[in-house]
């Protein structure tokens, strides 16, 4: 589960970079503002989740595991799919339907966050 939780973030922190320079270079003449907005928190959301996916990784490594801790991660994995993918694809098409899935994604990283809480307030290190 370690190795997983670490790979993710490894993943979802270069994707990050690399959709924001796309989303700034190649798609910038062919999104309006508002749709730039979008891709923008798409991939702000997906690096803050990265990070916080590399965090429980490494304090799962050190031995602060648990059940909290398990769902966290994967809260985190899939809520920033979710929410991330949901953005990218509703600022990619400008299919609004898409916006509707998009607080699944939000909830699913609320969860991460209260879990990674509770994770650590009761283990031990």
């Amino acid at each position: 589960m370690i190795r997983l939780v670490l790979v993710c973030a490894a993943l979802y922190g270069g994707l990050a970079v690399c959709l924001g320079a796309f989303g700034a270079h190649a798609l910038s003449a062919h999104l309006s503002e508002k749709m730039q907005a979008v891709w923008h928190t798409a991939e702000q959301y997906q690096f803050y989740h990265a990070l916080a996916l590399l965090v429980v990784g490494l304090l799962m490594r050190t031995g602060l595991a648990g059940a909290a801790m398990t769902t966290a991660a994967w809260c985190f994995i899939a809520g920033t799919l979710v929410f991330s993918g949901s953005l990218y694809l509703l600022a990619g098409s400008g299919i609004r339907m898409l916006g509707a899935i998009t607080p699944v994604g939000g909830m699913l990283l609320i969860i991460g966050w209260i879990a990674l809480l509770v994770g650590v307030w009761r283990g031990t290190l």
